[in-house]
């Protein structure tokens, strides 16, 4: 069987999110850590380098704490600059290095659930004025409101978390 493109559902734009839908996307963030870490747990190294379309559950496990220090970064910018223009990063060429292909996942555990406590104490001390405040992204030419931002990256975690789950399904692990 093919694996889906979104085993969680594709991603869903919204619009100036509530004090308790922020509080529900921050609470998936906050999870995230250890959902990621469930959902390795037990596998073998043969099955930690079986592909998910074109990434193998390791590639998958460094990606997520790759792209949210990322998006940490990225809100701190936002929070304190007016506008930035933010840097992208090349993600396949990122997970195509070494420490992505061959690398002990409890490393990008450890670096994940660091990331996220921080950006987790980040979220809950922001405003709904800081929420609103923006980056500009040069790759997709788009300004990115910090709220539609978190609206994206509680989906990645489900996203990628999913996608490791799926393969486990399929494979009876």
């Amino acid at each position: 069987m093919l694996p889906p493109q979104y085993p969680v559902g594709p991603e869903v734009a919204e619009g100036p999110l509530s004090v308790e839908r922020r509080a529900q996307l921050i609470a998936v963030l906050e999870s995230a850590p250890t959902a990621l870490e469930r959902a390795l747990a037990g596998l073998t190294e043969a099955q930690l380098n079986t592909l998910y379309k074109n990434w193998t559950i390791r590639q998958i496990a460094h990606h997520l704490p790759d792209s949210h220090a990322n998006a940490y970064i990225r809100f701190k910018l936002a929070l304190t600059e007016d506008q930035p223009t933010i840097k992208p990063y090349m993600e396949d060429r990122w997970s195509a290095l070494e420490d992505s292909r061959a690398g002990d996942v409890r490393t990008p555990l450890a670096l994940m659930a660091g990331v996220h406590a921080c950006w987790v104490r980040l979220l809950r001390s922001m405003s709904d004025a800081d929420f609103a405040r923006t980056y500009f992204h040069p790759e997709s030419n788009a300004t990115v409101r910090l709220d539609a931002a978190l609206v994206d990256y509680a989906w990645h975690c489900r996203h990628h978390t999913g996608q490791i789950l799926w393969l486990r399904e399929q494979n009876g692990w």
